[in-house]
C-alpha cells in the first residue's frame, strides 16, 4: 500500500508539474506572440490573457481582444476569444467566439452576432502549427455593416470545414442554410419579387491547391494563394431556381483562373428573365439568348435543364458562347 500511495503521488507531482510548465510555456508564447505582432507593425492588445484547467485541461482566455494587420487593412475585436486544449492532447483545439465581434476591412467594418460559434481544428504536433483538419460551425449568424444597420445579412446555420489532403491540398466543404440577404442585395437580383426572401440552401464541396502549406506563417507573413482548384459540386437553391456547378480551374501567378465550370441550371427561363430585370442581360438579347438557350437544353434531353459551360480564359469570362466580362482575380489578401 505504501508503495502504491508513493506511486499515485510521483504520479500526481509529475502531472501537476507538467501541467504548470505548460501553462507557463503557453503564458510566455502567447506574449511573446502579441509582441512580435505589434513589432511588425501590428495592433495587438488584450487586457488579460489567462490559462486556466487544471489539472486536465489548458483553456487560454483573452479579453478585450484587438487584432489589427496594416499591410492588409484587416482588424478584429472581440470581447473575449477561447482556445480550449486538453492538457494531454494539446494539438486539438476547439475555439469559441464571443456573440458579438467587430470585423473591419479596408472598405468598411461589420458588426458579426451568433449564437455558439465555435471550430475545431487539429494541428501537427510542431512549431509550424499547420491545421490537418478544422470545422467551424454558427447558429443564427447575422453580418451588418456598422454604417448601414438596416442591411443586414443572415444566416440560420453555418458549417465551414477543412481537411489537408496533401502537403499543400484541401478539401473545403460548406453548406449554409437560411441565407437572408440583405435589403439592396435583394432587391438587386431579385427586382420583381419573384422569389422568397431566403435562400433555403447553399452547398459546396472543393478542392484547392496552394503555392505552400497553411500554417502560422499565414498570419505572420503571407496568405498561401491557391493554385488549382478543383469543384467536385455546388448546390444553390432559391425557390423555384436550382444552380449547380462542378469543374476545374487552374490559377496563374497573377490570380487569374483558366479553365471550365460547368453549370447546370433548373428552371432557366426564370434565372434569364430575372438577369434580364436586374440589367445583368441586356432586354435586347433576351430572346436571341433564350433561343439559343432552348435549344442546348433540348439537345441535353429536358428543356427545363440547362447545362451549359462557363470558361474563365486570358482574363474573361464566357457563358457558352456568350462573353460575360471579365474574371474575378482570385488572391488572398
Amino acid at each position: 500500500m505504501r508503495f502504491l500511495l508513493a506511486v499515485i503521488v510521483i504520479a500526481a507531482s509529475g502531472w501537476s508539474g507538467y501541467w504548470f510548465i505548460g501553462q507557463s510555456g503557453l503564458n510566455r508564447g502567447f506574449a511573446a506572440w502579441f509582441e512580435a505582432r505589434r513589432a511588425d507593425g501590428w495592433v495587438a492588445e488584450a487586457s488579460d490573457i489567462a490559462v486556466q484547467g487544471f489539472p486536465n485541461r489548458f483553456d487560454t482566455g483573452f479579453t478585450d481582444l484587438v487584432l489589427a494587420d496594416p499591410e492588409t487593412g484587416l482588424a478584429w475585436e472581440a470581447e473575449f476569444f477561447q482556445i480550449l486544449a486538453l492538457s494531454y492532447q494539446p494539438n486539438h483545439l476547439i475555439a469559441v467566439w464571443p456573440d458579438q465581434q467587430l470585423i473591419a476591412t479596408p472598405q468598411e467594418k461589420f458588426l458579426v452576432e451568433s449564437e455558439d460559434m465555435r471550430a475545431s481544428l487539429r494541428i501537427t504536433p510542431d512549431t509550424r502549427l499547420a491545421p490537418e483538419r478544422a470545422t467551424l460551425t454558427a447558429e443564427f449568424l447575422q453580418i451588418t455593416p456598422e454604417a448601414r444597420p438596416d442591411e443586414a445579412t443572415a444566416l440560420t446555420s453555418l458549417t465551414l470545414a477543412a481537411e489537408r489532403q496533401q502537403e499543400t491540398e484541401y478539401r473545403l466543404g460548406l453548406s449554409a442554410e437560411g441565407l437572408t440577404l440583405a435589403a439592396p442585395w435583394q432587391a438587386r437580383l431579385d427586382p420583381q419579387g419573384r422569389l422568397p426572401r431566403q435562400i433555403s440552401g447553399l452547398h459546396a464541396d472543393l478542392t484547392v491547391r496552394f503555392d505552400r502549406v497553411w500554417d502560422r506563417s499565414a498570419v505572420e507573413d503571407a496568405r498561401p494563394q491557391p493554385t488549382e482548384i478543383k469543384l467536385k459540386l455546388a448546390d444553390a437553391k432559391w425557390g423555384q431556381l436550382h444552380l449547380q456547378a462542378a469543374g476545374e480551374v487552374t490559377v496563374t501567378p497573377e490570380g487569374w483562373p483558366e479553365g471550365e465550370i460547368t453549370l447546370k441550371a433548373r428552371n432557366w427561363r426564370d434565372m434569364l428573365r430575372i438577369a434580364a430585370e436586374t440589367g445583368a442581360v441586356p432586354e435586347s438579347m433576351l430572346g436571341t439568348l433564350e433561343n439559343g438557350f432552348s435549344l442546348m437544353a433540348q439537345m441535353s434531353g429536358n428543356p427545363e435543364t440547362l447545362d451549359v459551360p462557363l470558361t474563365f480564359r486570358n482574363g474573361r469570362i464566357q457563358l457558352g458562347p456568350i462573353p460575360i466580362g471579365p474574371a474575378p482575380v482570385l488572391r488572398l489578401r
